[in-house]
Protein backbone atom coordinates (compact mmCIF):
# COMPACT_ATOMS: atom_id res chain seq x y z
CA UNK A 1 0.00 0.00 0.00
CA UNK A 2 1.37 3.37 -0.73
CA UNK A 3 0.52 6.75 1.10
CA UNK A 4 -0.44 9.21 -1.16
CA UNK A 5 -0.37 13.53 -0.76
CA UNK A 6 -2.68 15.26 -2.66
CA UNK A 7 -3.46 18.86 -2.72
CA UNK A 8 -6.18 20.48 -4.29
CA UNK A 9 -8.01 23.22 -5.19
CA UNK A 10 -12.27 24.01 -5.29
CA UNK A 11 -14.27 26.84 -5.07
CA UNK A 12 -16.80 25.86 -2.01
CA UNK A 13 -19.72 27.60 -3.42
CA UNK A 14 -21.88 24.84 -4.55
CA UNK A 15 -20.82 22.22 -1.86
CA UNK A 16 -21.89 21.72 1.76
CA UNK A 17 -18.47 21.70 2.58
CA UNK A 18 -15.60 19.52 2.73
CA UNK A 19 -16.77 16.99 4.79
CA UNK A 20 -18.97 13.81 3.71
CA UNK A 21 -22.84 14.27 4.77
CA UNK A 22 -25.92 12.27 3.56
CA UNK A 23 -28.23 13.77 0.89
CA UNK A 24 -25.69 16.80 0.68
CA UNK A 25 -23.12 17.54 -1.95
CA UNK A 26 -19.67 17.57 -0.47
CA UNK A 27 -16.13 18.12 -2.07
CA UNK A 28 -15.00 14.52 0.23
CA UNK A 29 -17.57 12.86 -1.78
CA UNK A 30 -16.71 14.40 -5.49
CA UNK A 31 -13.32 13.37 -4.62
CA UNK A 32 -13.50 10.21 -3.66
CA UNK A 33 -16.08 9.16 -6.84
CA UNK A 34 -13.13 10.25 -8.82
CA UNK A 35 -10.69 8.13 -7.08
CA UNK A 36 -13.05 5.61 -6.88
CA UNK A 37 -13.47 5.50 -10.82
CA UNK A 38 -9.69 6.09 -10.96
CA UNK A 39 -8.82 2.87 -9.11
CA UNK A 40 -11.52 0.80 -9.45
CA UNK A 41 -12.34 0.77 -5.55
CA UNK A 42 -13.49 2.72 -3.06
CA UNK A 43 -11.07 4.98 -1.00
CA UNK A 44 -11.58 7.20 1.54
CA UNK A 45 -9.63 10.39 2.42
CA UNK A 46 -8.23 12.47 5.30
CA UNK A 47 -8.32 15.62 4.88
CA UNK A 48 -6.18 18.43 6.86
CA UNK A 49 -9.50 20.62 7.24
CA UNK A 50 -12.92 20.56 7.25
CA UNK A 51 -13.95 23.20 5.72
CA UNK A 52 -17.97 24.76 6.00
CA UNK A 53 -20.27 25.46 3.49
CA UNK A 54 -19.49 27.81 1.40
CA UNK A 55 -15.65 28.08 1.85
CA UNK A 56 -12.77 27.92 -0.74
CA UNK A 57 -9.37 26.25 -0.64
CA UNK A 58 -6.47 26.91 -2.72
CA UNK A 59 -4.75 24.29 -0.76
CA UNK A 60 -6.34 22.03 0.85
CA UNK A 61 -4.23 18.27 1.24
CA UNK A 62 -5.73 14.95 1.77
CA UNK A 63 -4.35 11.56 1.92
CA UNK A 64 -5.24 8.11 1.63
CA UNK A 65 -3.84 4.72 1.10
CA UNK A 66 -4.47 2.77 -1.97
CA UNK A 67 -2.11 -0.30 -4.08
CA UNK A 68 -1.79 1.23 -7.79
CA UNK A 69 0.80 1.45 -10.70
CA UNK A 70 0.00 5.25 -11.47
CA UNK A 71 3.26 7.49 -11.49
CA UNK A 72 1.68 10.03 -8.47
CA UNK A 73 2.68 12.95 -11.26
CA UNK A 74 0.03 11.29 -13.61
CA UNK A 75 -2.49 11.38 -10.79
CA UNK A 76 -3.62 14.87 -11.35
CA UNK A 77 -4.24 14.42 -14.93
CA UNK A 78 -6.73 10.82 -14.71
CA UNK A 79 -8.46 12.47 -11.54
CA UNK A 80 -9.35 16.20 -12.79
CA UNK A 81 -10.50 14.07 -15.95
CA UNK A 82 -13.51 12.60 -13.17
CA UNK A 83 -13.74 15.51 -11.20
CA UNK A 84 -16.28 18.84 -12.00
CA UNK A 85 -14.25 22.33 -12.69
CA UNK A 86 -14.31 23.86 -9.61
CA UNK A 87 -12.61 20.92 -7.82
CA UNK A 88 -8.86 20.49 -9.12
CA UNK A 89 -5.92 18.37 -7.88
CA UNK A 90 -2.64 20.27 -8.42
CA UNK A 91 -0.60 18.79 -6.70
CA UNK A 92 -0.40 14.05 -5.94
CA UNK A 93 3.24 12.78 -4.40
CA UNK A 94 4.00 9.63 -2.36
CA UNK A 95 4.75 10.45 1.39
CA UNK A 96 6.11 8.49 3.95
CA UNK A 97 3.37 5.36 6.08
CA UNK A 98 3.04 7.50 8.95
CA UNK A 99 2.18 11.23 6.96
CA UNK A 100 -1.14 12.02 8.02
CA UNK A 101 -3.10 15.17 6.29
CA UNK A 102 -4.53 16.47 9.91
CA UNK A 103 -2.05 15.60 12.61
CA UNK A 104 1.50 15.51 10.76
CA UNK A 105 0.43 19.87 10.10
CA UNK A 106 2.45 22.23 11.12
CA UNK A 107 0.66 25.26 10.63
CA UNK A 108 -2.60 26.23 8.35
CA UNK A 109 -2.80 29.26 6.74
CA UNK A 110 -6.38 31.38 5.65
CA UNK A 111 -7.31 34.83 3.99
CA UNK A 112 -10.55 36.46 4.28
CA UNK A 113 -11.12 38.99 1.71
CA UNK A 114 -13.82 42.20 2.29
CA UNK A 115 -15.41 43.80 -0.66
CA UNK A 116 -15.45 47.52 0.68
CA UNK A 117 -16.80 49.46 -2.56
CA UNK A 118 -19.66 51.68 -2.79
CA UNK A 119 -21.28 48.57 -4.25
CA UNK A 120 -20.69 44.50 -4.76
CA UNK A 121 -18.03 43.55 -7.61
CA UNK A 122 -19.79 41.26 -9.32
CA UNK A 123 -16.35 39.15 -10.63
CA UNK A 124 -15.95 38.40 -6.81
CA UNK A 125 -19.30 38.44 -5.41
CA UNK A 126 -18.84 34.46 -3.84
CA UNK A 127 -14.97 35.51 -3.03
CA UNK A 128 -15.33 38.24 -0.86
CA UNK A 129 -17.78 39.39 1.75
CA UNK A 130 -18.97 42.85 0.69
CA UNK A 131 -19.13 45.68 3.44
CA UNK A 132 -20.32 49.07 2.35
CA UNK A 133 -19.07 50.62 5.45
CA UNK A 134 -15.27 51.45 5.59
CA UNK A 135 -12.94 50.38 7.79
CA UNK A 136 -9.93 52.00 10.12
CA UNK A 137 -7.29 49.46 9.07
CA UNK A 138 -5.16 50.44 11.34
CA UNK A 139 -7.43 50.10 14.39
CA UNK A 140 -7.56 46.58 12.90
CA UNK A 141 -4.20 45.91 13.01
CA UNK A 142 -3.74 47.15 16.56
CA UNK A 143 -6.26 44.45 17.86
CA UNK A 144 -4.80 41.84 15.83
CA UNK A 145 -1.53 42.26 17.13
CA UNK A 146 -3.14 40.99 20.87
CA UNK A 147 -4.56 37.51 18.81
CA UNK A 148 -1.07 36.81 18.06
CA UNK A 149 1.04 34.35 20.01
CA UNK A 150 -0.15 31.32 22.20
CA UNK A 151 -3.71 31.85 23.81
CA UNK A 152 -6.87 30.25 24.94
CA UNK A 153 -9.37 31.35 21.98
CA UNK A 154 -12.62 29.70 23.52
CA UNK A 155 -13.71 33.26 22.82
CA UNK A 156 -13.43 32.94 19.49
CA UNK A 157 -15.00 29.37 18.94
CA UNK A 158 -18.43 28.38 17.93
CA UNK A 159 -20.73 25.93 19.89
CA UNK A 160 -20.86 22.14 18.37
CA UNK A 161 -17.43 21.70 18.69
CA UNK A 162 -15.97 19.24 21.30
CA UNK A 163 -12.10 19.36 21.32
CA UNK A 164 -9.45 18.82 24.46
CA UNK A 165 -8.55 22.13 24.77
CA UNK A 166 -9.05 25.52 23.08
CA UNK A 167 -5.72 26.80 23.38
CA UNK A 168 -4.32 27.51 19.88
CA UNK A 169 -0.90 29.28 18.92
CA UNK A 170 -1.59 32.25 15.98
CA UNK A 171 1.72 32.77 14.08
CA UNK A 172 0.68 35.71 11.84
CA UNK A 173 -2.70 38.08 11.76
CA UNK A 174 -1.85 40.42 9.04
CA UNK A 175 -4.35 42.53 7.75
CA UNK A 176 -3.89 44.37 4.39
CA UNK A 177 -5.73 46.89 1.92
CA UNK A 178 -5.65 47.33 -1.76
CA UNK A 179 -8.40 48.72 -3.90
CA UNK A 180 -10.59 48.71 -1.60
CA UNK A 181 -10.15 44.95 -1.02
CA UNK A 182 -8.90 44.40 2.77
CA UNK A 183 -7.49 40.89 3.15
CA UNK A 184 -7.10 39.31 6.49
CA UNK A 185 -4.19 36.10 6.74
CA UNK A 186 -4.25 34.01 9.33
CA UNK A 187 -1.55 31.45 10.22
CA UNK A 188 -2.02 29.39 13.57
CA UNK A 189 -0.80 25.64 14.42
CA UNK A 190 -4.97 24.91 14.61
CA UNK A 191 -8.28 26.69 14.52
CA UNK A 192 -11.25 26.44 16.28
CA UNK A 193 -14.60 25.62 14.83
CA UNK A 194 -15.30 28.94 12.84
CA UNK A 195 -12.24 30.88 14.50
CA UNK A 196 -11.25 32.47 11.43
CA UNK A 197 -14.98 33.68 10.64
CA UNK A 198 -15.28 34.77 14.37
CA UNK A 199 -11.92 36.81 14.72
CA UNK A 200 -13.06 38.73 11.43
CA UNK A 201 -16.37 39.57 12.58
CA UNK A 202 -14.56 40.77 15.67
CA UNK A 203 -12.04 42.77 13.60
CA UNK A 204 -14.84 43.95 11.71
CA UNK A 205 -16.96 45.65 14.58
CA UNK A 206 -12.93 46.95 16.13
CA UNK A 207 -12.67 48.90 12.00
CA UNK A 208 -16.07 50.43 12.07
CA UNK A 209 -15.64 51.72 15.72
CA UNK A 210 -17.90 49.84 17.45
CA UNK A 211 -15.60 48.21 19.92
CA UNK A 212 -12.49 48.57 21.42
CA UNK A 213 -9.17 47.15 20.02
CA UNK A 214 -7.91 46.17 22.95
CA UNK A 215 -9.21 42.71 22.61
CA UNK A 216 -7.41 41.02 26.10
CA UNK A 217 -10.50 41.19 27.83
CA UNK A 218 -12.08 38.93 24.94
CA UNK A 219 -9.86 36.40 25.32
CA UNK A 220 -9.75 36.82 28.95
CA UNK A 221 -13.27 35.92 29.22
CA UNK A 222 -13.24 32.51 27.71
CA UNK A 223 -16.64 32.83 26.43
CA UNK A 224 -18.14 33.16 23.12
CA UNK A 225 -20.79 36.29 23.54
CA UNK A 226 -17.69 38.33 24.50
CA UNK A 227 -16.34 38.02 20.97
CA UNK A 228 -17.97 39.37 17.31
CA UNK A 229 -20.27 37.75 14.75
CA UNK A 230 -19.08 35.23 12.67
CA UNK A 231 -18.21 36.66 9.33
CA UNK A 232 -20.37 34.92 6.28
CA UNK A 233 -18.28 31.66 5.03
CA UNK A 234 -17.91 32.49 1.16
CA UNK A 235 -14.81 35.25 2.31
CA UNK A 236 -12.86 32.54 3.41
CA UNK A 237 -10.14 30.95 1.80
CA UNK A 238 -7.71 27.75 2.98
CA UNK A 239 -4.88 29.03 1.16
CA UNK A 240 -2.23 26.51 2.47
CA UNK A 241 -1.14 23.73 4.90
CA UNK A 242 2.13 23.29 6.07
CA UNK A 243 4.33 20.62 7.17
Amino acid sequence: MQNIKLTLSYDGTNYHGFQVQQNAVTVQAQLEAALQAVFGQAVRVTAAGRTDTGVHALGQVVNFQVSTRIPPERLPYALNAHLPADIVVTKAELVPPDFHARYSAQSKVYRYTIDCAPFPRVLTRYYAYHLRYPLDIHLMQEAAAALVGKHDFRSFMASGSAVKTTERHVLRLEITEQDQYVQITIEADGFLYNMVRIIVGTLIEVGRGKRSPDLAAVIKARDRAAAGWTAPAHGLVMLEVKY
